[in-house]
């Protein structure tokens, strides 16, 4: 199903994070990754297709590197537990939220959706 996509996963919740590779099966799984330094690192590997982010990490927010994905075109599922800050919303209107707990197969549509939009939006 997600044969070929390479996703950054961030989370830093053990769990979650077990969880998040799992539904990305078929996919390579850049992390999970539950630091900034590391999400930092594993947001520059070049055959990146898609990132699946927590917002709120235990060494601080996301912002850095999601503002990095997005210089470079990356498609972005925001995943949190808590509320996209105002800042970030109104910086980035388009970005999709989805809230924890989160049903894999909505989460595959989700990231299925992201990444055949960013492909439509790079042949136009």
């Amino acid at each position: 199903m997600l044969s070929g996509l390479c996703v950054l996963v961030v989370e830093d919740e053990p769990i979650i994070a077990a969880d998040l590779d799992e539904t990305v099966e078929g996919g390579l799984v850049i992390g999970p990754c539950s630091t900034i330094t590391e999400a930092r690192q594993g947001a520059r590997t070049p055959r990146l297709n898609a990132a699946i982010l927590d917002v709120n990490l235990r060494d601080g927010d996301i912002t850095p590197v999601l503002e990095a994905l997005l210089a470079r075109d990356i498609p972005v599922l925001i995943y949190t537990g808590a509320e996209l800050p105002p800042k970030l919303r109104a910086r980035h209107p388009d970005l999709i939220v989805l809230q924890k707990p989160l049903q894999p197969g909505r989460l595959l549509l989700e990231l299925k959706r992201v990444r055949r939009h960013a492909a439509h939006a790079a042949s136009h």
